[in-house]
């Protein structure tokens, strides 16, 4: 995966009202930090952000982030969002090694057609959408593609039937389940409609009636 150029002003103003202005300006503020530097406040262009992480890598994507002569490989972490417009508001940028192994969320994309369990009326119940990984910075996969074709009713595709590539690991139990094969509902009397009288009910209630007129 080639990393992302990106870059950065170093010493901006600290304080929320600092950051406002930034934003104002088109400006991103952000922290840089990782392999036990100081961490160190940063400034990128909201522009050149957004373009960097709508690639297919997402916010897995290598970002090479030059700031006052160095380059740094990052990986874009803790984005804070606007609670309404969901732009970025701040971002860590976290320093890493090509040859380290770190942590990332993957995104979980179910292929192919579940033929059986939809021709059985059932339905396919996706219960992993991001999957926690371990894998070096540049065998981080943008996706983890999951084939339901031959998933039945009552069958379970977990974390250790996914086909992962050469070098990432995921971070959790092989029987934890990604999707599920899920039988129809059975209709109850109650989403049906109002239950049918007992046998006689109809003729008891008739007949009291009669003596009570």
């Amino acid at each position: 995966m080639p990393e992302i150029v990106l870059e950065a002003e170093v010493g901006r103003t600290l304080g929320s009202s600092a950051s406002r202005r930034l934003r104002a300006a088109g400006k991103i503020p952000g922290i840089l930090y990782g392999h036990g530097a100081e961490p160190v406040p940063v400034a990128v262009e909201g522009r050149d952000l957004r373009v960097a992480l709508s690639g297919e890598a997402g916010t897995n994507a290598l970002l090479a982030l030059r700031a006052e002569g160095k380059t740094y490989l990052t990986l874009a972490r803790e984005l804070q969002r606007h609670p309404v417009r969901g732009t970025v508001t701040h971002v860590d940028f976290q320093i890493v090694g090509r040859d380290e192994v770190i942590a990332a969320d993957v995104a979980v994309l179910l292929t192919g057609e579940a033929t059986e369990v939809h021709h059985g009326d059932g339905l396919v119940d996706q219960q992993l959408f991001t999957l926690p990984v371990h894998a070096k910075p540049a065998d981080i996969p943008t996706q983890v593609e999951v084939d339901v074709s031959a998933l039945t009713i009552g069958g379970v595709i977990r974390v250790g039937d996914l086909d992962l590539p050469s070098g990432v690991s995921a971070d959790l139990d092989d029987d934890v389940p990604v999707v599920t094969g899920v039988p129809p509902r059975v209709q109850t009397g109650a989403e049906g409609g109002a239950e049918a009288p007992a046998a006689g009910e109809g003729e008891a209630t008739a007949s009291a009636g009669a003596h009570e007129g």
